[in-house]
């Protein structure tokens, strides 16, 4: 009686095993499926969706903007430190938007890259409407891959425009961003992050809507402390990561976003009943550091590095 019974517990344990080696295996497969095809699904839904983003948004496809967007677009200029004489990429560049306007109040070379061939062949008539000082230029690509497509140290400026979401493997870009950067070269994000909620049940609300925001876009809503933690890996020197600083009476509200999922039912809010807002939006600013920091690990600096200058050696 005791060996059947030790034979059923065994069977029994296989089974649960297996069970859960199935479950896993499902998983595993649907996260790969999802990572590999969601930088194909995303130049397919702005392939098939752009000229209804135009329709409300504009040119300029951002939800958190100003009235008067080109009031944030200046903000951007500001606080990126976009100047004159940088080559500057921007990550996701939409229609060109952005792009084509810092060209026309910068006196720099701008290079916009989209997944969109759409957005692409778009992003002509947008840039033909600038007076230009400096110049733009889009290319269709994968923005994971523009270490391959650029070459490495060539820009002085790298900036995510709510378009680093759209990345399945967030880390991987940060890393490309970095190669491409020059010595002393920044990095700017601004996105939408998870929200950390005070309540379990709030957390779930959020969790379900993220959900929805991530199929209905194409996106991955970042988690800002993963970005953080890739940033602070790669060795980048944090500058600031805050909420953008609108004031209230200038900001947008999100008006857009709503008409939009209103127009053209993409991720629409049912009902407002127990609704919870799922999202921060923060912009993060970064530094690749201008020294070889295999040479001086000995060294941490908590400032701009640009204000070091001829540091003295340390005596035994």
């Amino acid at each position: 009686m005791f060996i059947i019974l030790l034979v059923i517990l065994a069977v029994l344990q296989a089974i649960v095993i297996i069970w859960l080696l199935s479950v896993y295996t499902q998983k595993a497969e649907m996260d790969s499926d999802h990572t590999s095809s969601l930088p194909k699904a995303v130049g397919d839904f702005y392939n098939e969706t752009t000229d209804k983003f135009l329709e409300v948004y504009g040119e300029i496809i951002q939800a958190f903007r100003t009235n008067k967007v080109e009031d944030y677009l200046d903000y951007t200029i500001a606080n990126a430190e976009l100047k004159d004489g940088q080559t500057i990429l921007d990550a996701g560049c939409g229609v060109g938007g952005p792009a084509s306007y810092f060209a026309s109040k910068l006196n720099a070379m701008v290079e916009g890259i989209t997944i969109s061939s759409t957005q692409a062949e778009k992003s002509t008539a947008v840039i033909e409407s600038k007076e230009l000082k400096g110049s733009v230029e889009i290319t269709v690509g994968d923005y994971h891959y523009i270490d391959q497509i650029y070459g490495e140290s060539r820009f002085d400026r790298v900036v995510f425009l709510e378009s680093f979401g759209h990345s399945n493997d967030q880390t991987l870009l940060l890393e490309k961003a970095y190669k491409v950067l020059k010595p002393g070269g920044m990095l700017y994000i601004k996105d939408l992050f998870k929200r950390e909620a005070p309540t379990a049940e709030d957390t779930q609300k959020i969790d379900k809507i993220v959900a929805e925001i991530n199929k209905a876009y194409c996106y991955n809503v970042p988690d800002f402390y993963e970005v953080m933690r890739s940033i602070r890996r790669l060795n980048f020197i944090l500058l600031f990561a805050k909420t953008p600083e609108v004031k209230v009476g200038e900001f947008e509200h999100l008006t857009i976003s709503n008409n939009f999922q209103e127009l053209f039912d993409i991720a629409k809010i049912i009902t407002w009943d127990d609704y919870v807002f799922p999202i921060d939006f923060y912009e993060i600013k970064v530094m690749k550091p201008p020294f070889d920091m295999n040479e001086q690990k000995h060294l941490y600096f908590l400032n701009r590095p640009e204000a070091v200058v001829d540091l003295p050696e340390i005596k035994a």
